[in-house]
């Protein structure tokens, strides 16, 4: 039971707080009580003047919620200090969820200059309560006593885990050391707004202007895309291309001018490294500086060490070992492609030299040759209606769930909302649909939530998730038309989005997975996407309702090792240079674009006509986004999922339930509630198995090599194995 004086503090600071402004607290809808339908948040009266009050009425509200704890003169208990601290922060946590998820998709210069003024705000509140002294002294009480508490499996989770972030977050440092992370903290916050904002303006500064007579190439649909953008912009003799990927890689993969290609693709790669205001070198340097000091302060040799000891593979030499096992084959594969590739480049330039920019034009050109099979011919049957309705088909095939369109709010008018009904029809949660390009939003496609899935008096808080995408947009005449890519992108997407909507978890600790097990659930979608008997269900076109012809499936098939040398060798150099990048042992000044080269070109024989698939400059994944030194996630989870995708073909049936609702209770549901390793081998059965992810990228021919990664000791507590895998 929390004490009086406990009781007392918290309901001065709720008293001091509404005092401040009695009418903005009237008006502000996070200050009152949603009814709003399932809960959704009411968007249709949050405006950006009411993030900074309601985040400081979190701040303060969570600060009051602590120190009932630290003030509580009983014994330490599980009850009194783990489960209240999981509790406490809640409103703070909402308001953060939504102004995040808001600043991603539909940012404003207002809300840029209240990201700016929250984020060291926010870091510093982080730290007060991180580095409280006496909250630590009780949670270690706790924590030291484990062993005579009686808890159960998930509790003890839920202790280990709260007990490990006080510690990684600075808790055993002294109060110089705990002065300096605090500042690390807030500088950091900083320059992640700024980073992520520089890299948004850059993005939309950038339009090729063209005209008719500049066009050669590019389909119809892409020159219809790029009239209507002109048209907006003012231009309506014009065509519009810009630096997002639904105008950028069309023109890349189907103009004939080259100069062209040329110019947008640099104009691509130099975003914010172009010694303007919106240049991000300098802060590159300051992200390293800080983040080393910072693992230096916490007992690491560098970043990388800090980040990678958190999560499955442990290890950065468990990363590199296998980023460079993928990197020497796909490397080699990318070669062959290239030279194949340079006997049709030769043939339009023949005292040229292939570059960068050429290799979309001249891949899209290979394929037509090796399978006739050209993208364009494709899209029609890949309407984005389609393929929402496939990944729906999908879903309930193999969880029987359901999803129902519903009236709520909106936060952009282009926003889509269903209600997601389990098999038994009862509420799962809501999810959000944003699929296009806007000036506001961020580049790429994400999933998060606006609601978190929670407990509350015993019952469970059903989510609500967002999918935020930037695809091709309809034009006059035609539906939005998907590449193949963005096709994939949405089967990837709706993989995170079940995984946040199946989260049954008691805890609010225990809701998060590890990084380089957070993309498992997303990539295992992907498996489908092109599967053939799925392609029957949804590819259909949107002229004649013609469902895709076998022979089309047939080509899809034999094409899909097809350029898997170029995109495994750009993901993995991406990889590598943001591993080298956080590996830092001693920061000094450095030349991001040198240290590039040598870590890639130099070091590793990365050739030129192979981007990274980011620079530093524009690396918002490491910079701003959560990923830092946690790139080859997506590598490392491709282990695992396609190694449970293996049990779905075992079994001779890819939609078998028994085995999808196995994955739904050991894994989807499960959060964070036990280690990634332990939930794996929980469904599987065993120790994840290397062979498919190699085999379905083209990079393995020959006999089996030993399969499993074996990268991390079991964790603490655990039944020991001979052998463990990683992800």
């Amino acid at each position: 039971m929390k004490r009086i004086v406990g009781l007392f503090t918290l309901f001065l600071a709720m008293t001091l707080v509404c005092c401040k402004s009695e009418k903005r607290t009237a008006e502000n809808p996070f200050f009152s009580e949603w009814n709003t339908p399932y809960g959704v948040p009411p968007f249709d009266r949050i405006a950006p003047e009411h993030f900074l009050p309601a985040l400081e009425r979190g701040m303060s509200l969570h600060d009051a919620e602590i120190d009932a704890i630290t003030s509580n003169n009983d014994e330490a208990s599980f009850e009194n200090v783990i489960l209240a601290y999981d509790n406490s922060g809640k409103m703070l946590a909402q308001v953060e969820l939504i102004f995040g998820m808001l600043c991603a998709a539909e940012n404003t210069p207002e809300l840029e200059k209240i990201q700016e003024q929250a984020a060291p705000l926010l870091a510093a509140h982080a730290d007060r309560i991180l580095l409280n002294e006496k909250l630590f002294a009780r949670v270690k009480e706790v924590y030291d006593r484990r062993a005579a508490l009686d808890l159960d499996a998930e509790q003890m989770r839920l202790l280990e885990k709260t007990y490990k972030a006080f510690v990684r977050a600075g808790a055993l440092l002294d109060g110089e050391q705990k002065a300096r992370l605090k500042e690390i903290n807030e500088e950091l916050s900083l320059a992640a707004v700024k980073f992520g904002n520089n890299i948004r303006t850059e993005t939309n500064n950038y339009v090729l202007m063209l005209t008719n007579e500049e066009l050669d190439g590019l389909p119809a649909g892409v020159r219809e895309q790029a009239r209507e953008k002109a048209a907006q912009l003012g231009k309506k003799d014009r065509y519009a291309f810009t630096l997002h990927k639904p105008s950028l890689i069309p023109f890349l993969t189907y103009s004939s001018k080259r100069e062209l290609r040329e110019e947008i693709y640099k104009a691509y790669l130099n975003r914010c490294n172009n010694g303007d205001e919106f240049d991000n070198k300098q802060l590159i340097n300051d992200f390293i500086r800080l983040r080393t000091e910072k693992a230096h302060l916490l007992g690491y040799p560098s970043y990388a060490a800090y980040v990678v000891d958190d999560e499955m593979a442990g290890t950065t030499e468990a990363v590199y070992g296998l980023l460079d096992e993928v990197w020497t084959p796909a490397l080699e594969r990318a070669k062959g492609e290239l030279a194949e590739m340079e006997e049709l480049f030769r043939k339009d330039v023949p005292d040229g030299e292939f570059a960068s920019w050429d290799w979309w034009y001249y891949a899209e050109k290979l394929r037509k040759q090796k399978y006739a099979l050209d993208e364009e011919m494709l899209r029609p049957y890949f309407s984005l209606e389609n393929v929402q309705t496939g990944i729906f088909f999908l879903a309930n095939r193999l969880y029987g769930i359901t999803f129902r369109p519903v009236v709520v709010p909106l936060y952009h008018p282009e926003a889509l909302a269903f209600e997601v009904l389990d098999a038994d029809e009862s509420h799962l949660g809501i999810l959000y649909f944003d699929y296009f390009p806007r000036d506001g939003k961020s580049q790429g496609a994400w999933c998060g939530n606006y609601v978190e899935q929670t407990y509350e008096d015993g019952k469970r808080v059903a989510p609500v998730v967002s999918v935020v995408c930037n695809f091709t947009r309809p034009t006059s005449n035609a539906p939005a038309l998907l590449t193949l890519d963005e096709a994939e992108t949405l089967f990837h997407e709706f993989g995170h989005a079940l995984h946040f909507l199946f989260h049954d978890v008691r805890y609010r600790g225990l809701t998060e997975v590890e990084g380089d097990f957070v993309e498992l659930p997303s990539q295992l979608m992907e498996n489908w996407a092109f599967d053939p008997e799925m392609l029957k269900q949804y590819a259909v076109n949107y002229r004649s309702d013609e469902v895709i012809p076998q022979y089309l499936v047939d080509k899809l098939r034999k094409s899909k090792l097809f350029n898997q040398g170029f995109m495994t060798t750009e993901l993995i150099a991406a990889s590598l240079s943001d591993m080298d990048i956080h590996s830092m042992t001693e920061y000094e000044p450095f030349d991001p674009e040198a240290f590039e080269r040598e870590a890639l070109t130099e070091k590793r024989g990365l050739i030129p006509q192979i981007e990274p698939r980011y620079h530093y400059p524009y690396f918002s994944h490491i910079f701003d986004g959560g990923y830092s030194a946690g790139y080859y996630f997506y590598t490392w989870a491709a282990v695992l999922d396609k190694d449970v995708f293996e049990a779905f073909r075992e079994s001779g049936d890819l939609f078998n339930k028994r085995i999808a609702d196995d994955f739904r209770r050991k894994v989807l549901a499960r959060g964070g509630s036990a280690d990634g390793m332990t939930l794996y081998r929980d469904f599987r059965g065993k120790d994840p198995d290397k062979r498919p992810m190699l085999r379905a990228r083209g990079l393995w021919n020959g006999p089996d090599p030993v399969d499993t990664l074996a990268v991390m000791p079991a964790p603490a507590g655990a039944t020991p194995v001979e052998s463990v895998p990683v992800k």
